[in-house]
């Protein structure tokens, strides 16, 4: 049982951060230059490089289109590849930002995309959003509010999951009003001793957790959380319905109305989680939180309305400069911005007090940052403006080539720096 286990638990942790499947044909484009990087008015080349069995071939017709990050392309065209070789022309860009080349051909039926992204002065970005003047105000209010409510904690083992290094539990506590409740998966060494904690926090969607026994067994409690305020141990159709019927577009619930976003109780639920922490007998009182995505954002909001965060792993963190798309710019997911028909005072309002860029300007905690340039979900331009404006000590690992996915490099190195920094951690 424990072995069936263990190889589900491999398959999932492995397919929700999984790289594109690889083809018989490749197609690929890059810079020209070898770099990644420019200063505004470069001209930039892409080459482009088609390939079957990672041998260059073929004589054919790409088409491309040149944008800006998540923009309009300013420039189409067609080009011919000779021995399945070709540079393109791009441009420039006058002010900070990505550029992005989309390459596009079909070849027996099939058709092949590819996207390449260069930056231009990508360290000078800031977010167009600005933080609220009652922001801090504003979030002492909603915590000291969710802590009126007893925090009634809750832990039920469960040992058809448990191996003989970890206990892994299904708990919760209580949120931010009368019967509102959070729930996660905690896991934990079985060896008696004080341990440090990851708060780990969810990519979008709506799922059961099943625990991360694997980095619990290098020494550290990790609770896995649910932020939608239901079991996180339902049979997956749950979840799946829940997805697509009361919960389908929960990111955009109460848009107008900063109080009463959906995402308030997320944020509150997630500061309780803290508390849940804390009042583990186990805990040692060294905690980072740990994310992707919607957890990236979460990761930053997290470690920086609460100062008992001690470190931070945000891999392309969602909620990020939501208003760019006001400036006409990129903004972050969920992008609701795009359309123009939320441009509204009220929307713009609500989302600055909980776009990750306010919660950044904050941190004051050592953080990992790992994000791609082709991330069409949480576009660079937004994680870079993000990441920019904060003051702490900062490592960062750029994977150009990624879109909304990590290399396994960027997974151990996130997780090895972590870890290392809660185990040299003492309180």
């Amino acid at each position: 049982m424990r072995v069936s286990l263990f190889i589900t638990l491999l398959v999932s942790s492995l397919l929700a951060m999984a790289q594109p499947p690889e083809r018989l044909y490749h197609l690929a484009v890059y810079p020209h230059s070898g770099e990644w990087n420019y200063e505004p008015g470069q001209k930039v080349k892409f080459d482009v490089l088609f390939t079957r069995c990672e041998v260059p071939a073929g004589d054919m017709t790409v088409k491309y289109e040149i944008s800006e990050d998540m923009m309009s392309p300013f420039k189409t065209g067609t080009l011919n590849l000779k021995n399945g070789r070709g540079t393109i022309e791009a441009g420039t860009m006058k002010t900070p930002g990505f550029m992005r080349c989309k390459i596009s051909l079909k070849q027996d039926g099939r058709e092949y995309t590819s996207y390449g992204t260069v930056g231009f002065s990508p360290e000078k970005l800031r977010p167009v959003t600005t933080q609220p003047a009652d922001f801090h105000e504003f979030w002492e209010k909603a915590i000291a509010d969710a802590r009126t409510w007893n925090l009634e904690p809750m832990m039920t083992l469960v040992p058809e999951k448990c191996t003989p290094k970890v206990n892994v539990y299904h708990v919760s506590w209580a949120n931010n009003g009368w019967e509102s409740r959070m729930y996660g998966t905690l896991t934990v060494p079985v060896a008696p001793g004080k341990y440090p904690a990851i708060l780990k926090l969810p990519g979008a969607g709506v799922r059961g957790y099943n625990g991360d026994i694997g980095h619990t067994e290098k020494g550290v409690m990790i609770l896995e959380v649910g932020i939608h305020g239901i079991p996180v141990n339902l049979p997956s159709e749950v979840y799946t319905r829940l997805y697509n019927g009361a919960l389908k577009g929960y990111h955009s619930f109460n848009l107008d109305d900063r109080d009463r976003f959906y995402y308030k109780r997320v944020i509150t639920g997630c500061v309780r989680a803290i508390d849940f922490i804390e009042q583990l007998p186990e805990f040692n009182g060294c905690l980072a939180t740990f994310g992707g995505s919607q957890g990236g954002g979460l990761s930053i909001i997290v470690a920086g309305i609460d100062k008992r965060v001690d470190a931070l792993v945000s891999y392309y963190p969602a909620m990020s400069d939501m208003a760019g798309y006001t400036a006409g710019r990129a903004g972050g997911w969920p992008h609701t911005l795009k359309d123009k028909k939320f441009h509204t005072p009220d929307v713009v309002n609500t989302l600055s007090y909980y776009d990750v860029s306010s919660f950044a300007r904050e941190v004051s905690v050592p953080g990992f940052y790992t994000f791609g340039y082709n991330d069409m979900v949480c576009p660079p331009t937004t994680t870079y403006s993000v990441y920019n404006v904060i003051d702490a000590p900062k490592n960062l690992k750029v994977a150009e080539t990624t879109a909304q996915y990590a290399y396994a490099e960027q997974n151990w190195d996130a997780w090895n720096w972590v870890i290392d920094f809660l185990k040299k951690c003492s309180k």
